[in-house]
């Protein structure tokens, strides 16, 4: 136990009345003594109030598979910042200020996030005047004084067919002294459109939330559906849903592989990639309809199900898939040009990665083994154990290493799942989610770590519902990776991470 905190697990629900409320100085101890024992925060959040403001916090911690929630109750609009001391809380922070109008005091970031005005009227943490709105992008950028530095800004709209996001690099020559980010411009309120639901859009909302991580996000809605309704998901269904996960992460770490070719110029695995990730979304197609996995996953299981003849047709196309990629990524690997482009480039230290909090395979390759499968596993990998492919480097090639290794494994996984899928059903009715409840379901999507937090009110729906993308954890890793870099390894480094701007703007 750490402080006053009610411990649960991953996919389950507690009564709210059950998790401690205390002061807001006991609520911040309590943080900062938890992620000096190895937990690290998942979710903090604020309900938005034109009174006094609830603060909940949800951490977790891999040893013992454990989650803790705790909450407090904040009076007036200040409260002192932690961030200082745990600087994964520093996004947090800072959008609890742009929905809530909270002022974190000596926060050492305090500016917007997404850029949107504060979500309760009258209460801006940024002291704007209520008639003049907050414009994307628009504030004080960190500058490096000398007269030989310059800045160059890159986007928000860059050449080619990508999403926006602002990038302010200081630099002296080619070197990168400091590179800092700014997003926003994909913001959809998606959060704020999810209170008094679910209804019947929400499915589909959340799979839109990233749209290259449909069945990760879906997954984590469904779960905590599953959660308020006490629904138990059948055998089938979990290792449906598990073969679709995996064909995700299969799809997207093919298509960075070759994108990372790609931006060093070697374009053989850049242009078998790029077909092989497209075989792989036919996969999915087979399945449910739609290449990204939309409509697959539903509360209580699948809406579709698998015959023999396509579980055979599958394992067909998935040893094709096998043999080609694995062709496309040894040509690549065995290129010594190629694989010194790579190395040393983009070097994020372990250390800063742990303080930074990142999470997935930007956080694997600084050595750090955290992977939902293994520190809190969900549906199937309760049952079926997923080595964790790491790294120790922290750079391009750590990253490009620890995709190309676990899209071994989860081609290991999908080939074995069709071979011995269980009999049975692959649907359980959904039923009204319980009242009152704290609910959180992570998932381990392709880029890392998703978390969903529900709260619902006394009727059952949902009064408000936390996402977290793992591009939220990992964003400040990529503008660390740049550090003392040269500017011209922006691409290549952008591509080892391939963030999500929708997946962090929501």
């Amino acid at each position: 136990m750490i402080g006053a905190t009610r411990i649960l697990y991953n996919g389950s629900a507690v009564p709210l009345a059950e998790i401690p409320s205390v002061s807001v100085d006991a609520f911040l101890q309590t943080v900062l003594d938890a992620t000096d024992q190895g937990w690290r925060v998942i979710a903090y959040f604020g309900l938005p109030d034109p009174g006094d403001t609830p603060l909940y916090c949800v951490l977790a911690e891999a040893a013992d598979n454990r989650l803790a929630a705790l909450r407090t109750v904040v009076t007036g609009s200040h409260v002192p910042s932690i961030a200082a001391r745990c600087p994964q809380l520093q996004l947090f922070e800072r959008e609890i200020a742009e929905q809530c109008g909270l002022i974190f005091d000596d926060h050492p970031w305090f500016k917007p996030v997404r850029f949107h005005h504060s979500y309760v009227a009258g209460r801006d943490a940024w002291n704007r005047p209520p008639d003049e709105p907050l414009r994307v992008g628009v504030m004080d950028y960190f500058q490096v004084a000398g007269d030989e530095v310059h800045e160059v800004a890159v986007g928000p709209v860059h050449a080619g067919i990508i999403e926006p996001g602002h990038f302010r690099f200081q630099c002296h020559g080619e070197e990168v002294f400091h590179l800092e980010i700014s997003l926003g411009f994909q913001h959809r309120g998606i959060e704020t459109s999810l209170i008094g639901g679910p209804d019947q859009r929400t499915l589909q909302q959340m799979e839109a939330v990233a749209g290259d991580t449909s069945i990760g996000h879906g997954l984590a809605y469904c779960m905590i559906m599953e959660s308020l309704g006490q629904l138990r998901v059948p055998a089938r269904a979990q290792v449906l849903r598990g073969i679709a996960l995996e064909l995700e992460r299969l799809a997207n770490h093919a298509g960075d592989l070759g994108a990372i070719a790609g931006d060093v110029g070697y374009l053989p695995t850049a242009s078998f990639c790029g077909r092989i990730r497209g075989d792989i979304l036919n996969m999915t197609a087979v399945i449910c309809g739609s290449r990204f996995g939309r409509g697959l996953v539903t509360t209580g299981g699948t809406v579709f199900d698998l015959t023999p003849v396509l579980i055979d047709d599958l394992l067909k196309r998935l040893d094709a898939v096998r043999r080609d990629l694995t062709d496309a990524v040894e040509l690549m690997r065995s290129t010594p040009s190629v694989m010194a482009r790579l190395e040393g480039t983009g070097t994020v230290d372990r250390e800063v990665a742990r303080q930074l909090g990142l999470v997935g395979p930007a956080a694997r390759a600084c050595g750090l083994k955290r992977d939902v499968r293994h520190d809190h596993p969900f549906g199937i990998y309760r049952m079926t154990h997923i080595p964790v492919a790491t790294g120790f480097h922290g750079d391009v090639c750590a990253r490009t290493t620890v995709r190309w290794q676990e899209a071994q494994k989860s081609l290991d996984f999908v080939e074995e799942q069709l071979q011995q899928i269980p009999g049975g059903g692959y649907r359980t009715p959904a039923v009204q989610p319980a009242a009152g409840q704290l609910a959180v379901a992570l998932t381990e999507g392709w880029r890392g770590e998703i978390c969903h937090v529900a709260l619902t009110d006394q009727q059952g729906r949902f009064s408000r519902y936390k996402m977290v993308d793992p591009s939220f954890h990992n964003w400040p890793g990529l503008a660390m990776a740049l550090r003392g870099q040269q500017i011209s390894d922006f691409p290549l480094c952008n591509k080892s991470f391939n963030l999500s701007y929708c997946g962090f703007d929501l």
